[in-house]
């Protein structure tokens, strides 16, 4: 009781004290709640007018609706999804209303996807052009499933922020042939907005595909792609290029996938289309007035066919490398064989005239000729040999008599004349041991005899003679000039590692891009027949290149044999060898046969990914083979007078610069034209004149006044024909070439200008080999039966290589997509293209080519050089 009755005096004490504070507060928070109260009703009155109308939705089915920022639309579908069989489902938009100020948003919400997309769509092009497009149709992204079936829900949101009602139609429907079929053709529509991709899945046993999409329209310009089986798709122009494999296209498109890049085991064939057709080479539109102005697109539909078809087996690749092995390891065996012959009958030779010297009374057999039979490697040319052809040698006064050796039998001619051949010889081994002695006390430095008194003092009047011969011409020492051209081949082995190296580590990079990228428009192919091998896209490009090498190591092994072979003939003093026929100088042969080798290298190399870029890879070594066979040529009656190899080599390296300069600025460009044409004139006529006499002018200041005085004396005061003939017949001619084709390039400014210049070079070089083989011919001298085959074979494979090569199955002139127009199917053995057989050919009519260089003169091997002509 006691503590009850304090309890409630203590609570009214304290309850009355309290008073005067506690009413006011509880006032305060009444009303604050009623504030809240009428704050809340307004919010869901607001809330009330912003209504969601849910749907259900079925497919085929198109629906008319209006969309403001007051309701919200949510269409709600359901399909069944198998494990063994995939249908696409397609969404197409269409906005009825014109003049829009705010887009429609569209969201489709799927199970592992969401989909969002606003119509008007706006798409932009190159310098922020904007097209907008009230059409829209996408296709959603079928993930895959674990289930044998199952049904899926997907929902499509409508909704604006525009307090204008907008009409739109909606359709969703079902795409029955989503999944492409092998080896059968599907046709379909495609535009901007309107992307489609469908899916494909490798059958089994089946490793390796080709997807091909073909359109009889040059543009609108497209984009074919290759993606994994993942959600999202890209299947914009503005976001195509973010994964997959992907290249533009006008009217072809072909990538080549493996199995091994999809761990699913299927991938989409993707179809865009541009909202420009400037990256197909197509015209760029004009350019907005405003920055915000939106530009008409007009009807960018494309019709387009796609086929998926199963690529070569690896039994394809396989047979392909070994009938690449096959025709050239038959070069070999050829040259073996021949090889073979020809020493067969060296010997047969050597044999007959070792019974002529022993008995000769008794024997009536005719004495052949070594030089009666044209041989690959040379074979060492006996002193008996050199006896029975002294006669001939002696009695070549005519042309008719160059490389010919007497045949009387042995028992018709007097024996006081073998006496006398026999005299002659020993003669003449005493001057060659002599002369082997003093030789090998002098300097075998060249400048040590270029500058002596003896050579200066003759220098002018032996070169400027009216009709010059090869020993005219053949004064320095044999080991100084041997010296000399050893540096060509020193040099080109130097320059092909230095330049090979980075090329290597370049197109490896590239193909690196190619394949880290998917970007298929960096590398110009022949996609209808590029077939991959690795990390390598078009493996098959690479293997034709094998020609080259295999033929160019086979051209030195043949010169290192000839010259093993002249070697051995000089140690025993060989007369032949030593006095007549043309001086035998290896080392631009030595040269020929590298440059024909790291051709094929760097050719290989080129085609790893071909582009506009590393284009000079291919040519740079053609420019060089070019130029050192005009200077073989030049070499063979001009030994000691022929241009040094830094000379050479600085010259085609000036040549191989005007070359990239050409390729980087010369498309278009009117200076650069100009410029190189008078340039190419220029050098003709230094040229010109250096070969008409003979390297004995000068180019100083009293050239001009030189100049005038002989048009004066020789065209005003007199008129006097040229001292040099042949030689001014030859130069006219080359520069009516040289002046013609550099008109053509100042006019035409062709975009090819690496091919333009080959063409130059090769156009010089067809021409001086035409004049030294009539020049050869005219002056009585003959063409052996093996270098005359190896002239007709080689011209008959040029020609078919040139076809092959016209034939044209890329270009990088144009845009990728252009270029691909030119792609065709492989033509042998499912395997190579036209491109190949080029390699191939071209090859073979190389080798032929200098075979031909290598044997044209072999007539004359007993033949003493003041009966040659120099031309």
């Amino acid at each position: 009781m006691l503590f009850s009755s304090l309890w409630k005096s203590r609570y009214k004490t304290h309850f009355g004290a309290a008073d005067c504070w506690w009413r006011p507060g509880l006032v305060v928070l009444l009303c604050w709640s009623c504030v809240t109260q009428l704050t809340c009703g307004n919010l869901t009155l607001e809330e009330s007018k912003h209504l969601v109308i849910q749907r259900d939705g079925e497919f085929d089915m198109t629906y008319n609706d209006t969309v403001t920022s007051e309701n919200q639309t949510i269409y709600a579908f359901n399909h069944t999804v198998s494990r063994n069989k995939t249908e696409g489902v397609r969404v197409s938009v269409d906005v009825l209303s014109q003049n829009l100020k705010s887009p429609i948003l569209f969201v489709v919400r799927q199970k592992q996807a969401v989909l969002s997309f606003q119509v008007p769509l706006i798409l932009r092009g190159l310098y922020q052009r904007k097209y907008p497009y009230n059409h829209l149709g996408r296709t959603l992204c079928q993930p895959p499933t674990k289930a044998a079936s199952e049904t899926q829900y997907f929902f499509v949101d409508v909704s604006t922020l525009s307090s204008q009602g907008t009409n739109y139609q909606l359709r969703v429907s079902r795409v029955e042939s989503f999944t492409l079929q092998t080896d059968k053709t599907f046709s379909f529509t495609a535009s901007p907005s309107q992307p489609q991709y469908f899916k494909y899945v490798f059958p089994e046993g089946v490793d390796t595909v080709i997807v091909k999409v073909s359109s009889d329209m040059n543009f609108p310009c497209s984009v074919m792609s290759i993606q994994d089986i993942q959600c999202p798709v890209y299947d914009l122009d503005n976001n195509v290029a973010f994964i997959g494999m992907y290249q533009t296209m006008t009217k072809k498109g072909a990538i080549t996938v493996q199995r091994k890049d999809f761990p699913s085991n299927s991938f989409y064939v993707v179809v865009v289309v541009k909202t420009e057709d400037e990256a197909c080479g197509g015209p760029l539109r004009f350019y907005p007035l405003r920055p915000d102005e939106l530009i008409d697109a007009g009807n960018r539909s494309k019709i387009l066919d796609v086929v998926v078809s199963p690529a070569i087996e690896s039994e394809v690749y396989v047979m392909g490398m070994l009938f690449c092995l096959g025709i050239f390891l038959s070069f070999y065996l050829l040259t073996l064989l021949v090889a073979c012959v020809q020493n067969k009958r060296a010997k047969r030779r050597a044999l007959f005239h070792n019974i002529a010297d022993t008995s000769p009374a008794e024997t009536g057999k005719t004495s052949a000729s070594p030089n009666e039979y044209g041989s690959l490697a040379d074979s060492t040319v006996s002193s008996e040999a050199v006896t029975e052809s002294a006669p001939s040698i002696d009695s070549a006064t005519s042309a008719d008599n160059y490389g010919y050796i007497g045949r009387e039998p042995f028992k018709r001619r007097p024996i006081l004349n073998q006496m006398h051949h026999i005299a002659i010889r020993f003669e003449r081994s005493l001057e060659n041991v002599g002369r082997s002695r003093q030789e090998s006390l002098s300097s075998i430095e060249e400048d040590d005899y270029d500058t002596l008194d003896d050579i200066n003092s003759d220098k002018n009047i032996v070169r400027t003679k009216k009709y010059l011969c090869v020993s005219d011409l053949s004064r320095k020492d044999k080991r100084v000039l041997s010296k000399k051209y050893q540096i060509y081949f020193w040099n080109i082995a130097t320059i092909a590692v230095f330049y090979a190296l980075p090329v290597i580590q370049l197109v490896i990079t590239y193909q690196t891009v190619v394949n880290v990228t998917g970007n298929q428009d960096i590398c110009y192919y022949n996609f209808m027949c590029a077939h991959p091998l690795g990390a390598l896209s078009a493996f098959n490009n690479i293997l034709s290149n094998l020609g080259y090498v295999m033929l160019g190591l086979l051209f030195l092994l043949i010169v290192l044999k000839r010259d093993i072979v002249h070697n051995r003939a000089l140690s025993c003093n060989d007369v032949n060898a030593l006095e007549c026929g043309i001086p035998k100088h290896f080392g631009l042969f030595y040269a020929m046969g590298t440059a024909l080798m790291m051709e094929g290298l760097l050719s290989a190399c080129y085609h790893v990914c071909p582009n506009y870029t590393n284009f000079q890879f291919d040519t740079s070594f053609m420019y060089m083979i070019a130029g050192l066979c005009m200077l073989k040529l030049y070499q063979k009656r001009h030994p000691d007078i022929n241009a040094s190899a830094y000379t050479a080599y600085a010259c085609l390296a000036g040549v191989i610069f005007f070359s990239v300069l050409g390729v980087v600025f010369g498309r278009g460009n009117t200076v650069f034209w100009i410029v190189f044409s008078v340039i190419h004139i220029l050098a003709t006529l230094l040229l010109s004149t250096q070969l008409y006499y003979m390297g004995r002018w000068r180019l100083d200041s009293g050239i001009l006044r030189r100049m005038v005085y002989i048009v004066y004396t020789d065209c005003i005061r007199q008129c006097s024909g040229p001292m040099y003939i042949d030689r001014m017949v030859l130069l006219v001619m080359g520069n009516i070439v040289n002046w013609s084709l550099a008109a053509y390039g100042l006019i035409e400014r062709p975009n090819d200008f690496a091919s333009y210049l080959l063409a130059i070079a090769i156009c010089n070089l067809l021409l001086y080999f035409a004049f030294y083989i009539i020049m050869k011919l005219r002056s009585g001298e003959r063409i052996r039966c093996l270098a005359l085959v190896c002239i007709l074979f080689t011209a008959v494979v040029w020609g078919f290589a040139l076809y092959f090569f016209f034939q044209g199955l890329s270009t990088w002139q144009k845009t990728p997509a252009e270029s691909r127009e030119h792609n065709r199917d492989c033509i042998l053995l499912s395997f190579f293209d036209d491109h190949d057989i080029w390699h191939f050919l071209s090859s073979i009519a190389m080798f032929g080519s200098f075979l031909v260089l290598l044997t044209m003169d072999d007539d004359l091997d007993a033949v003493q050089r003041d009966k040659i002509y120099v031309f």
